[in-house]
């Protein structure tokens, strides 16, 4: 079976929606059941990129193509898509520039991932001790209001492990400098709390409030990535296409208020 990973860096805030409240976050993102890590699902990522292939048809046209890969209500499609799940996590840093943090948890699993595509390699082995940190810096580093302390350097290969999936060259170029792991359990803390919330109004025309709510969403330059396959072949090529012209991808929500908008990148080398 013929398989893909596409890379997706958040180039604007994301709100991939949960459909329901948490506490006093109205609108929280959608997370794993049991890892509570941000996730878009792979309904709501598949749908968007029916949306992009949509839109290079013209308008009235029905496309036969865009039925066989994505399908329809009486017959499923070609096109097997996963979740986007979550990799790198930007979080600000009160020592340095913004950081991407990742946790051996999250690059294990890419990895199994990237066997399942039957990629050729070494499995890299990340551990990282509660309030330490690998990654470059002097010494001590501050993630939010958490402190850490350096417990060694990056593996290269780690650095060669996710530079594929980000878009820009001299955004690969950055990741050297700006990549840091922490331990699992402290991941796990940013991705629950770490997340902007937002107050969002609604006004009458009067200029009151007519309806407040909080709406939690991902930073810019997140990155996650999604595995894709095909039952026949034609499908990942058809997908891909779209992007030939314009690798960006909008999911989820806010897109008239310029959210949800992902630069896209082909993981080459592997079936």
């Amino acid at each position: 079976m013929n398989t893909m990973i596409l890379g997706l860096l958040a180039e604007t805030s994301i709100h991939p929606g949960a459909g329901q409240s948490a506490g006093f976050v109205d609108l929280p993102v959608a997370r794993e059941a049991a890892t509570d890590y941000p996730v878009i699902v792979g309904s709501s990522f598949k749908g968007a990129l029916k949306d992009a292939a949509e839109q290079l048809v013209p308008n009235g046209a029905e496309d036969a193509r865009i039925k066989a890969t994505f399908g329809k209500s009486d017959a499923a499609g070609d096109l097997l898509v996963s979740d986007a799940r979550l990799l790198l996590l930007p979080v600000r840093s009160l020592t340095s520039q913004f950081k991407w943090v990742t946790c051996p948890h999250l690059i294990e699993r890419y990895e199994r991932d990237q066997a399942r595509r039957k990629r050729n390699g070494t499995a890299l082995v990340v551990s990282c001790p509660k309030g330490k940190y690998l990654g470059s810096g002097a010494g001590m580093l501050f993630l939010e209001e958490r402190q850490f302390d350096r417990h060694g350097d990056l593996a290269s290969s780690l650095v060669d492990l996710i530079g594929p999936l980000v878009p820009h060259k001299s955004t690969r170029e950055r990741l050297t400098g700006q990549l840091v792991v922490i331990n699992d359990d402290d991941f796990s803390w940013f991705a629950r709390y770490g997340l902007a919330v937002t107050a969002r109004n609604q006004l009458n025309n009067n200029k009151t409030s007519n309806n407040l709510w909080y709406e939690e969403t991902l930073p810019a330059e997140s990155l996650f990535y999604a595995l894709l396959a095909e039952r026949r072949d034609g499908a990942l090529e058809h997908v891909w296409s779209v992007f030939k012209d314009r690798p960006y991808l909008q999911v989820g929500g806010n897109e008239t208020i310029g959210q949800g908008w992902f630069a896209v990148q082909r993981v080459e080398g592997g079936k």
